[in-house]
């Protein structure tokens, strides 16, 4: 579903930060991004959603093709509606409004009429009953754990065919970081694919069906999830465990 291509990142034209990176992500499977603190795991991401412009960054060098088509001139809207949607790393909601209302504003750019939405909105309440129960509630008064149910149930109202998902877990509590692993593990076997970034190596490893190390931008170490789980270079070199 998803292939990058020998991709180089510039910030301000001058900065190297990606160098050459290289990845797939097979449809209908789960792949773990990995590194640790600063090794340009975040910028991948951005680059695959083209959000770098934000930043004064750009892809250089490279292709990334989503779908089989070439993707990385095109607005993060219009990737958004070919089915390829990311959740940021923080739990960014509208504050100002309530859960319900974050989900609907994640299917703006559909096109399929209120019955349709509305199904999906329950969808994502049976992922996540919390919401349903909050529903009503002012996102910014919520917990964390509740925000971060809401931005992946919000991205998820945009009918994803790939899920790109940013330090899902960061900052919640373990009982929590549990539910968003298994909700993880249900979404993808109703079909959606994920691409997960995650500080939790051993519960990520244990989620996915292929894993990327990326070290200070580039591509060290990829294979079979099961096999990195117990490779003495991830430990040491690379995460510290």
């Amino acid at each position: 579903m998803l292939a990058v291509n020998n991709i180089e990142v510039l910030y301000d034209r001058v900065i190297l930060v990606l160098k050459g990176v290289s990845l797939t992500v097979p449809r209908g499977g789960i792949v773990a991004l990995l590194g640790a603190n600063g090794a340009s795991k975040t910028t991948t991401l951005k680059a695959i959603s083209n959000l770098l412009h934000a930043e004064r960054g750009e892809v250089a060098k490279g292709t990334i093709l989503f779908d089989g088509a070439e993707v990385q001139a095109l607005s993060p809207s219009e990737l958004v509606r070919r089915g390829c949607v990311q959740v940021m790393e923080g739990r960014h909601c509208f504050a100002h409004l309530t859960i319900e209302e974050n989900l609907l504003t994640g299917a703006f750019t559909r096109r399929d009429g209120r019955a349709a939405i509305r199904r999906d909105v329950d969808l994502v309440y049976s992922y996540f009953p919390p919401l349903r129960e909050r529903r009503s509630a002012i996102a910014g008064y919520t917990s964390g754990g509740e925000q971060q149910m809401c931005a992946i149930g919000r991205a998820l109202m945009a009918r994803p065919r790939l899920l790109m998902l940013d330090e899902p877990t960061l900052g919640l509590a373990p009982v929590l970081v549990g539910r968003i692993f298994e909700t993880v593990r249900t979404i993808n076997n109703d079909g959606v694919t994920v691409l997960l970034v995650e500080q939790n190596v051993r519960q990520a490893l244990t989620l996915a069906h292929r894993a990327c190390v990326l070290e200070s931008g580039r591509l060290v170490l990829a294979g079979p999830a099961h096999e990195l789980l117990g490779d003495e270079r991830l430990k040491r070199a690379y995460l510290g465990l």
